[in-house]
């Protein structure tokens, strides 16, 4: 079985991706297609959300054209992987958008593309021509894939953002922190990625089913604050029936409960604790002897005991290391688990048996999520540097080579 750091690309695969349930182990390599073979996307290039949308279909088996900026290329860099690993899985074209021959060669990808991913402001495309009325009459059954953060319309549509303004707006923000302290971004995985891009992968898939069972192509507005609200729907559902307080930090789920928090352990590091129901915390005190002499264990279910319970768990973990409690706990029904850093992670025995992370073109990475048991997916490409595949995706779009030096020398393409 690989483990993190062998050569899991097309190129030359070494191992086996993992037990797939319901399946046999599924081979990483040659052959590989994914759920989505046969289905086009061109993406215009941006940043965040909208390449990782791409990146999830590239993952899943959707041949991707990425159109970057002409001004991007750099020839030199040509076979050499981009840094970028949310560009993975594509072919490049350079192109300018501002550019009647650009223009041109965009709509000739989309003739025969199933879908189109942008990110650009509300308007944007429309005023490239490229927007979904110009591209739905070249291609009628075309998805036409638009992520923002404000959405198409609405008093903010023109404005900039980032993830924390996105996630402040639909309250998510004000429900990550510590009681009493200033909340906390998480990152720009939960608005981005997991409301933003995300949520543009999946209606795009939606969008491109619907159109296979014969429906007209469409648009679909994906905006960040949609993704996000929706995401929260669980917390709203237990605020309507009072099991949720607004303060943050005082919850079952938000580091308010002792038995679902993280703690220092002797060396500094920390563990995770998810002991929600009554038969894992009952199995996490025999494990762990709780609680140390002299400490009380009042009852962990009347939420005034909270901070008690949390002061003496906290003791007893600060009495072993890290991985001393993990040798201790991570094999059982505890429900605790050792925080890993991001070095640490691939290395893990459970992530490494599975093979959540492999190598790919010299860099360790996550790998395609989720599993198909029928058609298995496989990184395909490394990430391209920009005008990459200039000359071989247009003369796959039909462009003779004479039309494509002349689109470059006129600048259109790159």
């Amino acid at each position: 079985m690989s483990r993190p750091g062998a050569d899991l690309s097309a190129d030359g695969a070494t191992g086996e991706r993992g037990p797939v349930p319901g399946g046999a182990p599924a081979p990483v390599g040659v052959g590989q297609t994914g759920p989505l073979a046969g289905v086009r996307v061109v993406e215009l290039a941006g940043i965040g959300p909208g390449p990782f949308a791409a990146m999830m279909l590239a993952d899943l088996g959707a041949d991707v054209i990425r159109v970057d900026r002409a001004t991007g290329v750099d020839p030199g860099a040509f076979g050499t992987p981009h840094p970028d690993l949310l560009n993975r899985g594509r072919r490049s074209v350079a192109v300018d958008l501002k550019s009647a021959g650009g223009r041109e060669a965009v709509l000739a990808l989309l003739g025969g593309a199933g879908a189109l991913i942008e990110g650009f402001r509300p308007g944007v495309t429309e005023r490239l021509g490229l927007g979904p009325a110009d591209c739905l009459a070249v291609n009628p059954r075309l998805v036409y894939g638009r992520m923002t953060g404000w959405g198409q319309d609405g008093p903010l549509a023109q404005y900039a953002g980032h993830d924390i303004d996105y996630l402040a707006l639909t309250g998510a923000l004000h429900g990550i922190g510590r009681a009493g302290e200033r909340p906390v971004p998480p990152m720009n995985l939960l608005g981005d990625f997991g409301g933003g891009g995300m949520m543009l992968a999946l209606g795009v898939v939606a969008a491109l089913y619907a159109v296979r069972a014969g429906a007209p192509g469409q648009v679909v507005d994906a905006a960040i604050v949609d993704g996000v609200s929706v995401l929260s729907t669980m917390i709203h559902s237990l605020r309507g029936v009072g099991m949720w307080q607004d303060p943050r930090g005082v919850n079952l789920l938000d580091g308010g409960a002792p038995f679902y928090d993280t703690y220092e352990c002797a060396d500094g590091r920390h563990l995770a604790v998810g002991a929600l129901e009554s038969r894992f915390y009952d199995e996490l005190v025999r494990r762990t002897g709780f609680p140390l002499p002299g400490d009380d264990a009042p009852e962990r279910t009347d939420p005034a005991n909270w901070p008690a319970l949390r002061a003496a768990w906290a003791r007893l973990f600060r009495t072993r290391t890290r991985d001393e409690w993990t040798a201790l706990l991570g094999a059982s029904d505890a429900c605790v688990a050792p925080v890993l850093d991001w070095r640490e992670a691939p290395e893990h025995p459970h992530l490494a048996a599975r093979q959540v992370f492999v190598a790919h073109a010299g860099a360790t990475q996550p790998a395609p999520a989720p599993r198909f048991s029928g058609t298995p997916t496989a990184l395909r490409r490394p990430p391209p540097h920009p005008g990459e595949h200039t000359d071989e995706v247009l003369s796959e779009a039909g462009f003779a080579a004479d039309r494509i030096a002349a689109l470059r020398a006129a600048g259109a393409v790159a």
